[in-house]
């Protein structure tokens, strides 16, 4: 399975983009999905993640109330909506998978997820 992210281009401070997933081939009785980045020079770090039967979702501060993550079951896809963008945005920004009902990490964890995405490189200009 191959996870294909697309949605990531170049817009101004302030503005918005939304990013989808979806996998190609056989699809999966997913547990959880989420969104990571990654700055240059910066280490990966959690955006958020869903949960895929419930929608339980989980964000990280920096992107609290700015970014909506939300799934489309029919059509095994995730999507990561981002209001009011600010230039510290500005990274590659990965989906991830997960099919385990019984990790050890939380869904904000990148240790979860055994299926990730190629990245979609997002760029904020001030």
């Amino acid at each position: 399975v191959q996870l294909q992210a697309s949605g990531g281009g170049l817009v101004q401070a302030g503005g918005s983009l939304r990013l989808s997933c979806a996998p190609s081939g056989r699809a999966f009785g997913w547990y959880a999905k989420g969104w990571f980045r990654q700055a240059p020079g910066k280490e990966r770090e959690f955006v958020a993640a869903i949960t895929w039967r419930a929608g339980k979702t989980d964000y990280a501060d920096s992107v609290k109330g700015r970014f909506t993550i939300s799934r489309d079951a029919a059509k095994n896809t995730v999507y990561l909506q981002m209001n009011s963008l600010k230039p510290e945005d500005t990274a590659v920004y990965y989906c991830a998978a997960d099919i385990s009902t019984s990790s050890p990490y939380s869904i904000s964890a990148p240790q979860r997820y055994a299926y990730w995405g190629q990245g979609t490189l997002v760029t904020v200009s001030s």
